[in-house]
């Protein structure tokens, strides 16, 4: 009976240690089971007239990658400033969105702005000044980067590496969800939005939050501005769920996550 007992006690012990540790993997997100970041590319005047309201009425931050010659950007820099003290993150996009045109048969891309006429130097100090000039507008020295494009080189040279102390994360293109203990933070995966519903964004959540993963939004045209659009009816049920459901899922600026990642996983920071 005794022997008996003793098995028993060991068998219970062993199903609580299994129990807490599940819920602890299920809670590593800043005790929740997942994050997103919601992106928004270009500096678009819907990211100030649509997206921004409703965000902040749910609560929610975002991300606002914005070029340093975006015209929404240059008329309205009081709003923009007001959105970043408000704890939205203005992201670095480069001054002009130079992406590689010729070597990628990217026909829309002009001559001026064409990556692959670029030189290594006149890139990184294109990425350096927009930070000084957002600097200027929000007053903060920490950000994230979005790769334009998705491209992180001037022909066969990766310029990642040179801008490892110029942010805390860059953001690339790629449709993959990220882990804690793996993600590189200078190359961190999103899923481009463009016409899908708001059924297929929650379902994007409910994946990351099984997988106890990081999900990164790139959005760019909500409810108009850009050929790259969603619905801002669709846009606005994906905040209503993850409003719904933020006990298990954390909101932040890509800025917090990555900071976040940093100081909280076990590997050190990839660069």
């Amino acid at each position: 009976m005794r022997f008996f007992k003793i098995v028993t006690l060991f068998f219970l012990m062993v199903v609580i240690v299994n129990i807490n540790a599940q819920d602890n993997q299920a809670q590593i997100w800043n005790n929740h089971k997942c994050a997103v970041a919601l992106t928004y590319d270009d500096g678009l005047n819907v990211h100030l007239d649509k997206v921004i309201p409703v965000l902040d009425s749910a609560g929610f931050k975002g991300t606002f990658y914005i070029p340093g010659n975006a015209v929404p950007f240059d008329l309205r820099l009081d709003e923009w400033r007001t959105a970043a003290a408000n704890g939205h993150e203005l992201g670095n996009h480069t001054l002009f969105h130079p992406c590689a045109g010729k070597s990628k048969g990217r026909e829309w891309v002009q001559p001026d702005y064409d990556l692959d006429n670029y030189t290594i130097t006149q890139i990184v100090d294109e990425i350096r000044m927009e930070n000084v000039l957002l600097k200027a507008v929000d007053g903060k020295s920490e950000r994230t980067f979005a790769y334009t494009c998705g491209d992180m080189s001037v022909g066969d040279s990766l310029f990642t590496g040179l801008i490892y102390n110029d942010f805390i994360a860059a953001r690339s293109v790629e449709s993959r969800m990220e882990k804690l203990e793996t993600i590189d933070l200078f190359n961190i995966g999103s899923y481009m939005i463009n016409e899908q519903s708001g059924k297929e964004l929650i379902t994007l959540v409910q994946e990351a939050e099984a997988k106890g993963a990081l999900l990164v939004f790139l959005f760019h045209g909500v409810g108009g501005e850009h050929h790259l659009n969603v619905a801002l009816e669709e846009h606005n049920k994906l905040i209503d769920y993850l409003k719904t459901n933020e006990k298990d899922i954390w909101v932040a600026p890509l800025v917090e996550i990555s900071e976040f990642i940093i100081n909280n996983r076990e590997i050190p920071n990839n660069k």
